[in-house]
């Protein structure tokens, strides 16, 4: 299944609340949660902080794509959340992040997750998207810019 068909309005939160790396990573794991995509938040969350400790997510031009493998999932699983305002994410350019793509898989499904993380960055490639995705004011907006 390819990421874009996964991307309902339950799983994208516009904007974010949270101001600081572990309560965005709380945020969209709770997002995920709330539309049943979860069997366990809080191993959820630790497996995604055990990978920021690996070494930060946060990319550059305002994109971040925390990630990791848990048995919470059965399957690929992915949550976006917009922070207008920027959050700083420990991103490989220094400046805040704004676009965040979490993705959650089982720990013996590496294709989708690696197939997920490749389109992505094919998305996020066009800085007019990025900019167009930034300013969405409704989950509706995200899922529409997406699916275009």
């Amino acid at each position: 299944m390819a990421l874009i068909d996964q991307i309902r309005e339950d799983v994208v939160k516009v904007p974010l609340e949270g101001r600081n790396k572990p309560d965005i990573l709380r945020e969209l794991v709770q997002v995920l949660a709330d539309a049943g995509d979860l069997t366990d938040t809080e191993s959820a969350y630790r497996a995604l902080l055990e990978r920021e400790g690996r070494g930060s997510t946060g990319l550059e031009k305002g994109i971040a794509v925390p990630h990791a493998k848990t048995d919470a999932v059965d399957r690929l699983t992915v949550a976006i959340g917009i922070a207008p305002t920027g959050v700083d994410f420990d991103a490989q350019d220094g400046n805040p992040s704004q676009l965040f793509f979490l993705l959650l898989a089982a720990p013996d499904q590496s294709g989708p997750h690696i197939e997920a993380l490749s389109e992505i960055a094919r998305l996020t490639r066009s800085d007019a998207f990025c900019r167009s995705l930034a300013n969405a004011e409704s989950p509706a907006q995200v899922v529409e810019l997406i699916q275009e």
